[in-house]
């Protein structure tokens, strides 16, 4: 294994092994595909039948709720899948099944009818659990002994996730919405073809990298890129006793998961299919939120009786790691409106129709931040061929297909926006904000951290939380005119602009960190485990954001859409102010681990 670390270190680009770069290119388009497919899917699901670019009309409560479904099982298939790879498949087919399945779950998509939407999510959904958690697994194993570059080639591969976020959304929302749905879904479905087909091509340059499955699950995430690199735990930890799951432990786990699974599929089955799982009634509530409650308190049991069995230390680091898990799920169910709400706040009720000196200023914005990084990328393209053409030849041939291509999207873009005297601003162009805002402030966040007044990292999830809350404050201010109950309304984009900034703000304090915490505050033998309930809480965020996000309609009805708003501007900013509150305790459970 190390002889293939060693000679992967070799061939260089920019200081890193070519490998980090096939690696960079093969998420870049999966990112690509997901969240250029993921954007257009609720415009799609909510747009008028009757119209230039007819969609299936639905309900946005019910969109929402098949989207917040499907968000959450994003984030509840890669403890499946990572647990697979790490046993039988090895990370690199992993990666390959993964990119696989998701190609077919795109190519599904394209043919917009009920059992092909239902398909291709399906497809998505197990894809990502064989993907995701992969791909930076075999980043690990590349850096093993050179620990001292591994941040170096996460913040990298985080650039390649968000440059694959910010043209997807960009060109496949802009052919959806010019041109028509099918051609934003199989954009999608291209790329990943061309990144499989890549990675597939490049694979043996990896040598024993990812092959074998591994005995050891390391937690690493391309977000970890703001934080010093775990530390690795004693596994032997000889000195604590063991925590072996008991009988109890077990059911308790089958059946909280069985109750959340029930849950996840009725919500929308019941609303979108009227096919009803969980047909009754106690107390008032229906049979999904009886479920999903009592699932909940059987968890939160298991929890709570199986830290009371670690010892002090140990138990105390736990708790605080949970109650950075709960922070966490309130700040996705916020945060996750940009793929919800906010894409529908977008569409519906923001002024998006520019003329004269306006439409120009923006297209001459929009050509450079389309340009401007795909430069970029092309000339790391260019270095590693220069570097890797006489072993990966034929996976190289496959990157310069895929260039040509999306440059031939971009010219077609550019030219047909240029041609106009007026423009409008796609409602999929404000999901590009965050990937951009990312890549210019992540750098400088990253300074932050590295300085002495570095936060805490409970002060770290309270700003985090109260300038997400600003964000949506931000909103409230633009919607305050708009009428109760409107379906559309013309607010001025730069208040979504502003949200989009502050989003990604407090998005820089949390999703880089809660990882990182967990590794050094977890014991290196329950890593997995805590790992999944991460996962878990994330999901539950998920799944949150699509109920919450579904009241849009229920709540201008009855009182405004700035209401709607305010609601997600207190609770996050409140629930920052509590964990800014709670800094001393927090910090004394962790024991010295900063």
């Amino acid at each position: 294994m190390n002889t293939d670390i060693e000679n992967l270190f070799k061939d260089k680009v920019i200081g890193h092994p070519a490998g980090l770069f096939v690696i960079f290119f093969t998420e870049m388009w999966e990112r690509f595909s997901f969240y250029g497919m993921r954007i257009l899917l609720v415009l799609f699901l909510t747009a008028p039948i009757i119209s230039d670019n007819p969609g299936w009309e639905w309900p946005r409560e019910h969109a929402l709720s098949l989207i917040g479904t499907y968000g959450s099982l994003l984030y509840l298939t890669p403890i499946l899948g990572g647990w697979l790879a790490d046993k039988y498949t090895g990370y690199k087919w992993a990666v390959i099944i993964g990119c696989f399945l998701m190609m077919l779950g795109h190519a599904s998509m394209v043919f917009e009818t009920p059992f092909s939407l239902y398909l291709g999510l399906g497809f998505l959904i197990v894809g990502t659990g064989f993907f995701k958690p992969n791909m930076t697994s075999m980043i690990s194993e590349m850096y093993k002994g050179k620990e001292s570059k591994k941040d170096g080639a996460y913040t990298i591969y985080y650039m390649g996730v968000n440059a694959g976020a910010f043209f997807g959304m960009m060109l496949c929302g802009y052919l959806a919405e010019n041109i028509g749905w099918s051609y934003g879904f199989g954009l999608a479905g291209i790329f990943m073809l061309l990144g499989l087909i890549q990675f597939w091509l490049a694979k043996d340059l990896f040598g024993q990298i990812g092959e074998r499955p591994s005995r050891v699950h390391e937690v690493e995430l391309p977000q970890n890129i703001n934080e010093e690199s775990p530390k690795e735990h004693d596994t032997s930890e000889a000195s604590e006793k063991l925590n072996p799951f008991t009988t109890l432990d077990k059911i308790l786990i089958l059946l909280s998961s069985l109750g959340g699974i029930l849950y996840l599929f009725n919500d929308p089955m019941s609303k979108i299919g009227d096919v009803n799982i969980l047909d009754f009634n106690i107390g008032g509530l229906d049979g999904s939120n009886v479920t999903v409650l009592i699932a909940l308190v059987l968890f939160l049991y298991l929890i709570i009786t199986r830290i009371s069995r670690y010892s002090r230390v140990i138990r105390d680091r736990i708790i605080a790691v949970s109650v950075f898990g709960i922070f966490t799920v309130f700040f996705f169910a916020a945060f996750e409106q940009s793929l919800g709400s906010m894409t529908l706040f977008a569409r519906d009720y923001t002024e998006r129709a520019l003329t004269g000196s306006s439409a120009m200023v923006f297209k001459i914005i929009d050509l450079i931040l389309t340009v401007g990084p795909l430069a970029i990328i092309t000339w790391v393209l260019y270095l590693l061929f220069k570097k890797t053409y006489s072993k990966i030849p034929y996976s190289n041939v496959i990157l310069a297909i895929s260039f040509a291509f999306l440059w031939y999207i971009v010219f077609y873009k550019i030219n047909n926006e240029f041609s106009k005297d007026a423009t409008e601003v796609p409602a999929t162009w404000f999901g590009i904000l965050n990937s951009f805002f990312i890549i210019t402030l992540a750098p400088l966040f990253s300074k932050w951290w590295e300085s002495k007044y570095n936060p805490s990292a409970a002060m770290k999830y309270g700003i985090g939380l109260v300038l997400l809350g600003l964000g949506f404050g931000i909103l409230v201010l633009g919607t305050m005119g708009v009428a109760q109950g409107a379906q559309t309304a013309s607010v001025s984009m730069i208040f979504l602009i502003l949200a989009y900034l502050l989003h990604t703000m407090g998005e820089l304090c949390i999703s880089p960190v809660g990882l990182s915490y967990l590794s050094k505050l977890v014991p290196g033998r329950m890593i997995g485990f805590m790992f999944g309930i991460w996962y878990l809480a994330i999901a539950i965020g998920q799944k949150a954001a699509g109920t919450m996000g579904g009241m849009i309609d229920k709540i201008t009805a009855e009182y405004s859409l700035s209401t709607f708003f305010l609601i997600f501007t207190i609770v996050p900013a409140a629930i920052g102010l509590v964990s800014m509150v709670l800094n001393p305790i927090l910090k004394k459970l962790m024991h010295g681990v900063r």
